[in-house]
């Protein structure tokens, strides 16, 4: 059963519309987990003769087991934002004779073959080794090297249970974060010694080998509890079941001042103020337009004003890279029904735009008193926002033609990367790194006002050329109609 299930999942994957984009996303994921495996590999080798080096008169092991507590912190949080319970589609299989505990147990099977656990023996092996080579008993190293292991494994676990528990929140983040924070805060002011708790347990395991059942049964109870969640879910009507709440909407009348494209304005701002994925695009507002203070009161970046011109693209434009980068996959849910209706598709893709150059403008008079921080700030953050209307709107309209991948609206927010393809790595090219190579050639060959004056001619230009850019955009869409149709109807 297990090969039948490989079987498809193989199939799934090389059959989807996003086959290609995959490809070049797992090549580039492979290249940075390279990455990842030569660092921890590194920190293997070292760690004994750098311990030893450091704290000559200490055992190197007990040091190491002393700040494992972090370690786990650090995993735990890592994982809850980047790893993703191992789904498979299963709703086709429950209508066939195959046991939900099967495909349960696959599932956490494949989980617990995620590359997050794989990492850390990069680094214990060597470091196992090398007490092998100082003569330390070979029982005890094996015992720590499996307990280690094993911990692993129960953070594994552990991210699955408290994903579950917060994906039902509105900001499904800040149970992990609270969590997490409490631990390290109540071992950082000495409440409760989590380090010294943690370091003596790996200890004990270390002096007595027959410790290590103990967190063996961690992870037992914890899989446990996982298949009993997971087996609980596994029914073709809990996908279907909705929670009933009443909608209090506004009618937004106001939104026929914008004449013909006034119904698809009207369906946006009902899609991103009733849905948990694209609201985040709205509450990112606040990040964009504080983004600055992360710069401008440092006195490091004070004369550094090439600086100037990326905060004011991504203060003015957090909305529209956030909430443009996934046109049109944002009505993919239902984007077969909406092309078979009578409209015309460049209304469509004129209210997304009116909406994305809305919010420059808004978010621009917003950061205003960033010219406390002096003139050159707001000079910046003008041209920014010109470019960002004239430029940046019809680019990331241009390579939302190349979008294959369906969203779901009903997941949560927070660090949710479903429908991320390779479009919205390469689209930060010309969104960011162009105009902030072409402001870095002006300010060097000139000053700092004629860069400005080219970003904000750029973006005149783009604002005088937006009908023929609309029709050219609008021309690439329905010409990727179907296959964009056809994508959406598919589980990536």
């Amino acid at each position: 059963m297990v090969s039948q299930f490989i079987k498809l999942e193989w199939k799934a994957f090389f059959r989807s519309a996003s086959f290609g984009k995959s490809i070049g996303i797992k090549i580039f994921m492979g290249l940075f987990a390279l990455y990842f495996i030569v660092m921890f590999l590194g920190a293997g080798l070292v760690l004994y003769p750098g311990l030893k080096k450091q704290f000559p008169d200490q055992e190197p092991l007990y040091i190491l087991n002393s700040v494992l507590f972090y370690w786990i912190l650090i995993d735990l949080v890592f994982r809850f934002f980047f790893q993703k319970l191992p789904v498979m589609a299963v709703k086709p299989l429950l209508i066939l004779p195959v046991k939900r505990s099967k495909v349960v147990n696959y599932v956490l099977g494949k989980s617990a073959l995620s590359f997050f656990n794989f990492l850390p023996l990069f680094a214990i092996v060597p470091f196992g080794v090398m007490l092998l080579v100082k003569n330390y008993p070979v029982a005890s190293v094996l015992s720590w090297m499996l307990a280690v292991v094993l911990t692993t494994l129960i953070i594994n676990f552990l991210n699955f249970i408290i994903e579950s528990f917060s994906a039902e929140t509105e900001f499904s983040f800040l149970p992990i974060i609270a969590f997490t924070g409490s631990l390290y805060a109540l071992n950082h002011f000495n409440l409760v010694s989590f380090n010294t708790i943690v370091g003596s347990g790996f200890n004990a395991i270390y002096e007595n080998p027959v410790y290590v059942l103990i967190p063996l049964f961690i992870l037992v109870g914890l899989y446990l509890f996982n298949k009993k969640l997971l087996t609980q879910k596994l029914f073709l009507d809990s996908g279907l079941k909705t929670k009933v709440k009443e909608v209090k909407a506004s009618n937004l009348e106001w939104t026929k001042n914008f004449g013909d494209i006034a119904p698809f304005l009207k369906l946006d701002l009902k899609l991103i103020w009733r849905n948990k994925r694209t609201k985040s695009s709205v509450l990112m507002l606040a990040m964009g337009l504080f983004y600055g203070l992360f710069f401008y009161p440092n006195p490091q970046f004070k004369n550094l004003e090439i600086i100037f011109i990326f905060v004011g693209i991504f203060s003015t434009g957090i909305f529209l890279i956030n909430f443009g980068q996934f046109i049109p996959a944002w009505d993919s849910a239902y984007y077969k029904l909406l092309m078979s209706q009578n409209l015309k598709y460049e209304q469509y893709l004129k209210s997304k735009f009116t909406l994305m150059a809305i919010s420059v403008g808004i978010l621009f008079v917003l950061g205003i008193p960033y010219v406390f921080f002096g003139w050159k700030i707001l000079v910046a953050h003008f041209a920014a926002a010109i470019y960002n209307v004239g430029v940046n709107t019809h680019v990331i309209l241009l390579g939302g033609s190349f979008n294959r991948k369906k969203i779901d609206l009903s997941q949560k927010a927070a660090f949710n990367y479903q429908g991320t393809g390779a479009v919205q790595w390469l689209i930060g090219i010309p969104l960011l790194l162009l105009p902030m190579g072409l402001f870095a050639l002006f300010y060097y060959l000139v000053n700092f006002e004629m860069a400005c004056a080219i970003i904000a001619g750029l973006g005149i230009v783009g604002a005088v050329l937006h009908k023929p850019f609309m029709k050219a955009i609008t021309a690439k869409y329905l010409d990727s109609k179907y296959k964009m149709i056809d994508a959406f109807d598919q589980d990536n």
